[in-house]
C-alpha cells in the first residue's frame, strides 16, 4: 500500500475518534499542539533552515524563498494563530435551522464534520500548522501533502503537532503528512475515495488545475490570485498609491498580493507619472499598456528595465513578484469588464470618492472578496477573524472566500417523530 493511501487509512480510523471528542478534548488537542510547536521552534527553525538553503541552492524566486521562510516572529504567528483557533466557538453541534414539519415530526440541522480533510500545498511550512488546528476544531483528521521545497519544516511542525496531539489523549493519528517525494503519492491521494472526503489544493495555478481536473474525490478549488485595483476618476491618489504599494509589495508572492492596476482616462494624466515614479521607487517593474509606457519613459522610467510593453498575456499573468501590469480603462463599467474577464474570482478593489462607482463595482465584479478604498492584502483568515484558514476559497460550491473551521464542516438533518408514517 502506498504511504497517501495508508495515511489516509489511519485517518479515517482517527476520524471516528474524533468525532465523538467533546469540543473541550479537542480544543486541549489544539493548544496542546500549539505548546509543542512553541517548544520545538529550535528544531523547526533548523528544519527550515535546511529547506531555505536547498531553495536558494535550486534558484527559488525570492518571492517564494520568503513563503518558504520561517523566523522566531513567523513561528510566533504560527502558535498564535492556533491558540485563537483553540479559543474559538465549536463549530460541531451547532443548529443551524430547524422547524416542525406538516407531519409533526421536529428537524433540526447541526454541523457534523467532513470526515478526512486532504490537503496538498508547496513551499508554505505554516499551513501544517494551519490545517492541523482547523481540522481539530471542525472534529476532521486530516492528511497532508507538503512541497518537497518546504519538506524538512512541514515534517518538523507536523511532528511536533502529533506529539501535542498524542499528549492531550486524542490519537495522534488525526494529522498525519505524507513525507514520501514521489508524485504518485499526490495521485494517490487525488484518488483516495471512501477515504478522503475532500481535497483542498493550496498552491499555484498548475497544481490547482491538475486538482482539480484529475480528483476524483470532492475538490474545493483556492488560491490563484490575478487581483487588481481600479483608481477610479474621483479616487484620491496618495490614498491609490498607499493602497497599490501595500497590496503589491509588502508580500508579492502571496495570492491576495495584487497583479494589475486599471487607471481611469479621466486622471490617468495626472496619476500616471505618479504610479511610474513610485513603482520605481519600490522595485516594481511595469508592464505597460500604450498610453502607460508612453508616460513612464516621459516620467524618466527605462524600457526594458523599469517598464516593458504588456501583451495581452500580462493581464492573466499572477507574477507572484514584483512586477505590475497597468492599463487605462475608459470608465468603471470598461474597468469591471476588464477586472471580470481576467479575475481569478479571489479579491478584487476599486480606490474610489463616487458612491455609485463604489456600488457598481460591490454589485457586479465576480470575486470572493471586493473592496472599496482597502488594500487586498487584508483577504486573510486572521485579518477576518478566524485565527487562521486553511485556504482561500474562490469557488461558489460549498464556501467562498477565506476558509476558517467552520467551513469544514457539513450539516446533518436529525428528526423526531412519534410514530410518523407516511401515507
Amino acid at each position: 500500500m502506498s504511504e497517501a493511501l495508508e495515511k489516509a487509512r489511519v485517518a479515517k480510523a482517527a476520524a471516528v475518534v474524533l468525532a465523538q471528542a467533546s469540543a473541550q478534548e479537542r480544543t486541549v488537542a489544539i493548544e496542546s499542539a500549539a505548546a509543542e510547536v512553541d517548544a520545538r521552534r529550535t528544531e523547526i527553525l533548523t528544519a527550515n533552515a535546511a529547506d531555505m538553503e536547498r531553495g536558494r541552492e535550486n534558484g527559488m524566486p525570492a518571492p517564494l524563498l520568503d513563503r518558504l521562510m520561517l523566523d522566531d516572529a513567523r513561528i510566533d504567528g504560527i502558535v498564535s494563530a492556533m491558540r485563537e483557533v483553540a479559543s474559538q466557538a465549536d463549530p460541531i453541534g451547532e443548529v443551524v435551522g430547524g422547524r416542525t414539519l406538516a407531519s409533526g415530526i421536529r428537524l433540526t440541522r447541526i454541523r457534523v464534520p467532513l470526515g478526512v480533510v486532504a490537503m496538498v500545498y508547496e513551499a508554505r511550512p505554516n499551513v501544517t500548522a494551519d490545517a492541523i488546528c482547523l481540522t481539530l476544531r471542525s472534529g476532521n483528521a486530516c492528511v497532508l501533502r507538503g512541497g518537497t521545497a518546504a519538506h524538512d519544516s512541514c515534517v518538523a511542525i507536523a511532528e511536533a503537532c502529533r506529539a501535542g496531539i498524542a499528549a492531550s489523549g486524542l490519537p495522534a493519528d488525526c494529522a498525519t503528512l505524507i513525507e514520501d517525494p514521489d508524485r504518485s503519492e499526490t495521485v494517490e491521494l487525488m484518488h483516495a475515495n471512501g477515504l478522503v472526503d475532500v481535497l483542498i489544493p493550496r498552491g499555484g495555478h498548475s497544481l490547482i488545475r491538475a486538482c482539480v481536473e484529475q480528483a476524483s474525490v470532492p475538490v474545493i478549488q483556492t488560491g490563484e490570485g490575478n487581483c487588481h485595483v481600479y483608481v477610479e476618476a474621483t479616487a484620491d491618489l496618495a490614498m491609490a498609491l498607499d493602497i497599490i504599494k501595500n497590496a503589491k509589495t509588502q508580500r508579492p508572492g502571496v495570492c491576495n498580493a495584487i497583479e494589475t492596476v486599471l487607471v481611469d482616462a479621466a486622471m490617468a494624466d495626472e496619476f500616471l507619472p505618479e504610479l511610474a515614479r513610485a513603482c520605481v521607487d519600490w522595485g516594481v517593474t511595469l508592464h505597460a499598456d500604450e498610453q502607460v509606457l508612453t508616460a513612464s519613459l516621459a516620467a524618466g522610467l527605462s524600457e526594458g528595465e523599469q517598464v516593458v510593453a504588456a501583451t495581452e498575456a500580462d493581464w492573466a499573468t499572477e507574477y507572484g513578484s514584483l512586477d505590475l501590469a497597468v492599463h487605462v480603462v475608459s470608465g468603471t463599467d470598461e474597468a469591471i469588464d476588464h477586472v471580470n474577464r481576467f479575475t481569478t474570482h479571489h479579491s478584487e478593489c476599486i480606490v474610489t470618492s463616487d458612491v455609485a462607482a463604489a456600488d457598481a463595482f460591490l454589485a457586479r465584479v465576480d470575486a470572493a472578496a471586493v473592496y472599496v478604498n482597502a488594500s487586498t492584502r487584508f483577504t486573510d483568515g486572521g485579518m477576518f477573524g478566524l485565527g487562521a484558514e486553511i485556504g482561500i476559497s474562490t469557488q461558489k460550491l460549498h464556501v467562498r472566500g477565506p476558509m476558517g473551521a467552520s467551513a469544514l464542516t457539513t450539516t446533518k438533518c436529525l428528526l423526531r417523530g412519534n410514530g410518523q408514517v407516511r401515507a
